[in-house]
């Protein structure tokens, strides 16, 4: 909130007889005495019924709201759209990540998982203004079941966006979930970045009668611009909405996916989703300056790769080559069983990393008027994760990942403790890139007060936003960038 100077009320005229104030005659007038008169606009135009948009609703927010970069132009939308309503870096983050589940299911969807960075710069808040993992990257199964050709992991979305919310979070959870419902019941536009994922993998993708149904037009698959719609995921997200996360994990949803995991080969049990729990963990620490950086613990170990790369790059900003083997090489030795992420971080001429093919993900970055903000990756453990939809509720089940390697999630985010202030943030994808993206992101970003002035190296792809002011701080100096190369979006206002 701005503050202007200090709204006196005028000198009223000695009258002979004194007039009692009404209530909200009073209210105002001590409202008036109040620095800042956009609170005291707010407040009245609140009493009166007069004003612009309410707090939950586009517009309420005039002026500086953050920023929002997505890989996918409809995603980064929702976002910003629940910044403009009042809601916060977390509250956009979940409107994100469940929109990304209808518009961008190649990546992202109910059958998947991720990790995120929440930072919020206040000393007293959940974290004491330090930033904090939300991991909920999803499991195999406890036992691989019968009849599993095509084993799924164990869906983790949903309760990781909830536990984001319900720590940083402050508009009604269902309310977000409405948004995405809708664009699935009544369909969305197929984006540049969806069609060119199904380009890549229609014939297997089609085999499934559920998908061909989705994702295809006459048993073509759909092109750009096509209507996307999504009727069983739509009834899916209203069940969440009204019965809550929960029901997904012990309650009617929970049976259903049990019972229709079976029909697609990747059968798991009422164990398995009563256990799949997210949860909190500290990120992995370093310095750069008088600021500090926070990347993604494992088991999301792009994080772990990406502290290696930006240590790598703090020494030699130039050395992209150097950076990106170090950050693979400690990934495969963290894999291989090497000790904990600082016992590797710490080692010294580790062997190259092999071959290995990473699973596809998506990103994305967000951040409030306040100085919130949250990084974060998705996956669905492998490009529309099994190819096959659960019967009759709409979304894809992951890929188990006991089955493909797991994805490189890799995030990052740089504050000031000192003043307890965001500076900067991105996020990663581009499979085996994802770590050095990150990584190349954030040093380019610090070294130039840009929000990423170049692009990351191939085959990595980032979502940048940045305050070189900082935040809390001057709102001014914030932007934000999605790669160039791709089709997402980054917007905001200020």
């Amino acid at each position: 909130m701005r503050r202007g100077p200090l709204n006196r009320p005028p000198q009223a005229t000695p009258r002979p007889a004194r007039r009692r104030a009404t209530p909200l005659t009073a209210a105002l007038a001590l409202l008036a005495a109040l620095p800042g008169c956009a609170t005291v606009n707010k407040v009245s135009d609140t009493l009166l019924g007069t004003g612009g948009p309410s707090v939950g609703q586009p517009g309420y927010v005039s002026g500086f709201l953050g920023g929002v970069a997505a890989d996918e132009p409809r995603a980064a939308l929702a976002g910003r759209e629940v910044l403009s309503s009042g809601g916060t870096a977390a509250d956009a983050a979940v409107a994100v990540g469940l929109t990304l589940a209808v518009t961008l299911p190649s990546r992202a969807g109910l059958g998947g998982g991720g990790a995120c960075i929440a930072y919020s710069p206040n000393p007293r808040g959940q974290a004491a203004g330090v930033p904090e993992a939300v991991l909920f990257t999803a499991p195999a199964p406890a036992q691989p079941g019968a009849n599993a050709d095509r084993p799924a992991a164990v869906p983790m979305l949903a309760r990781g966006l909830f536990l984001l919310h319900a720590r940083y979070g402050s508009r009604p959870f269902e309310t977000i979930i409405a948004s995405a419902e809708e664009l699935a019941r009544f369909g969305a536009p197929v984006s540049r970045a969806l069609a060119k994922d199904l380009a890549l993998v229609a014939a297997p993708l089609l085999a499934d009668p559920n998908a061909r149904v989705v994702f295809s037009q006459n048993g073509v698959p759909l092109t750009e611009g096509q209507m996307l719609r999504q009727p069983d995921l739509g009834s899916t997200l209203s069940q969440l909405r009204v019965a809550g996360v929960g029901d997904m994990y012990v309650g009617t949803l929970a049976g259903r996916i049990v019972q229709d995991s079976a029909l697609i080969g990747g059968p798991m049990t009422v164990a398995d989703l009563r256990g799949a729990l997210p949860k909190l963990a500290a990120p992995l620490f370093t310095t750069y300056g008088n600021d500090r950086v926070a990347f993604l613990p494992p088991p999301a170990d792009g994080g772990l790769a990406a502290d290696a790369a930006f240590d790598t790059l703090a020494a030699h900003p130039s050395d992209l080559s150097a950076a990106g083997a170090r950050a693979l090489a400690v990934a495969s030795r963290y894999r291989a069983g090497g000790g904990t992420p600082e016992a590797v971080l710490a080692a010294r001429d580790l062997p190259a990393a092999g071959p290995m093919v990473f699973p596809a993900s998506t990103s994305f970055t967000t951040l409030d008027r306040n100085g919130n903000a949250v990084a974060c990756a998705l996956t669905m453990n492998n490009l529309f994760g099994t190819g096959r939809i659960l019967p009759g509720l709409g979304f894809l089940a992951a890929a188990s990942p006991n089955a493909v390697p797991p994805p490189l999630l890799a995030a990052g985010l740089v504050w000031n403790d000192n003043i307890k202030a965001f500076r900067a943030e991105a996020a990663g994808s581009g499979q085996s890139g994802a770590p050095l993206a990150v990584a190349a992101a954030l040093m380019n970003t610090l070294r130039s007060n840009q929000p990423m002035p170049v692009p990351v190296p191939e085959p990595g792809r980032a979502n940048v936003i940045a305050c070189p002011g900082y935040l809390p701080g001057d709102n001014s100096t914030c932007g934000w960038a999605n790669d160039p190369r791709e089709s997402g979006l980054a917007l905001g206002a200020n």
